[in-house]
């Protein structure tokens, strides 16, 4: 995996959880943990959004 910038990262983070709050949204739990280990570099933007649309559609079949 390639060096990431893990202070840009973390803000990114921020900012998406400000907008999310701002506008009503809620974030899982699940989603919040994701976005850690990806700010921390430890999984990838893909590994994030597979492990949320696997997760989506799981809760989706109920």
């Amino acid at each position: 995996m390639p060096t990431v910038d893990v202070t840009k990262r973390k803000r990114a983070v921020r900012i998406a959880n400000a907008i999310n709050s701002i506008e009503g949204v809620p974030v899982s739990e699940n989603a919040q943990k994701l976005y850690t280990l990806w700010a921390d570099g430890e999984i990838t933007g893909e590994q994030v959004k597979a492990s949320l649309y696997a997760n989506h559609n799981k809760s989706s079949i109920k």
